[in-house]
């Protein structure tokens, strides 16, 4: 075996073993111990984060921060996955930003001389354009991890309303609109509950067990409103236009469906705290958008609409005076 395939077999090996011996290694490879530890030294060189314990029990382990084997990509992969991420790039808070920047810095400056021109050509060519956003949401990392790891938080978050800590054990996070939310389980409401992660000052770990969510995640939404009890059921009439804004600017909740003729309808449960919110959105849709059920959605459609109309009719009372 030559000792460039010897060194990238030993990187696979030691990320999978986590803590080994050099007479162990040796002895899998069919090597001497001397050459096993001059190859350790050449990994450790190349950022492989190798530690090593003495005593009886001693070896190498590695540590936390593991790293992949090596991967090969074709020019036109390799572009593509720069272009990925390279899409976040708009994006004010990632989950991972720190690493997002190292992926990019890596995949460019370890790439041959003429493929970095070819992506330096394509970069003012290509772009992902999302809604640049002032809000800061700093706990995205956190929150991420709680989900996967079954963690309550206790967050300090502002409401349109008010300002209040509250219990929460994140099922997901997902960014729409340039903004990030996070659906999760509110020990004070009992159910759950949609979050805007700009709105958390603060999202530490609490000491209140955490509920067992491990089947529950993001594609559940609709199926947690339901399970909720206080949710109605929504269904709305589409154009083809309606359909068009709904691509474009898809409805958390409800299901799209779209008919042979480019028609279609919204269906779907929604939290009847979520009323004021759908109301908005359908007046947004204009005669695009025929709402059918609930009433109770309907009915805010009507008042938000008599609003409107008695302000612009103030409106040109006044500039009739």
């Amino acid at each position: 075996m030559s000792k460039a395939k010897r060194l990238m077999e030993l990187i696979v090996e030691v990320n999978r073993k986590r803590r080994f011996t050099v007479k162990e290694l040796a002895n899998e490879f069919g090597v001497s111990t001397r050459t096993i530890l001059r190859d350790l030294q050449e990994l450790s060189e190349l950022g492989v984060p190798l530690y090593s314990e003495v005593g009886p029990h001693g070896g190498y382990r590695i540590l936390q921060e593991r790293l992949l084997p090596p991967i090969a990509f074709t020019e036109r992969e390799a572009a593509a996955v720069f272009f990925a991420v390279q899409a976040l790039r708009h994006y004010s808070c990632l989950p991972f930003e720190t690493e997002t920047s190292a992926v990019l810095n890596k995949f460019y400056n370890y790439m041959p001389e003429d493929v970095r021109v070819r992506i330096d050509q394509m970069r003012d060519r290509v772009d992902f354009i999302t809604p640049v956003r002032q809000a800061q949401s700093p706990h995205l990392s956190v929150l991420l991890d709680a989900a996967i790891r079954q963690v309550v938080l206790l967050v300090d978050y502002t409401s349109k309303q008010q300002r209040r800590k509250r219990e929460i054990q994140p099922i997901g996070i997902y960014t729409q609109g340039g903004l990030w939310y996070c659906l999760a389980y509110c020990f004070l409401r009992k159910s759950f509950r949609l979050f805007r992660c700009d709105r958390m000052d603060s999202a530490v770990p609490s000491d209140t067990p955490p509920l067992d969510l491990q089947q529950i995640h993001l594609g559940s939404r609709e199926e947690l409103i339901r399970l909720d009890g206080d949710s109605v059921y929504l269904y709305a009439e589409l154009s083809k236009e309606g359909v068009e804004a709904c691509e474009a600017n898809p409805c958390p909740v409800p299901l799209l469906q779209v008919r042979n003729d480019g028609t279609g309808w919204l269906e779907g449960n929604v939290a009847k705290s979520d009323i004021p919110y759908y109301a908005s959105y359908f007046i947004g849709l204009g005669k695009e958008a025929t709402v059918r059920q609930p009433k109770e959605l309907l009915a805010t459609i009507r008042k938000m609409l008599s609003e409107m109309m008695a302000r612009y009719a103030d409106e040109e009372l006044k500039m009739q005076e």
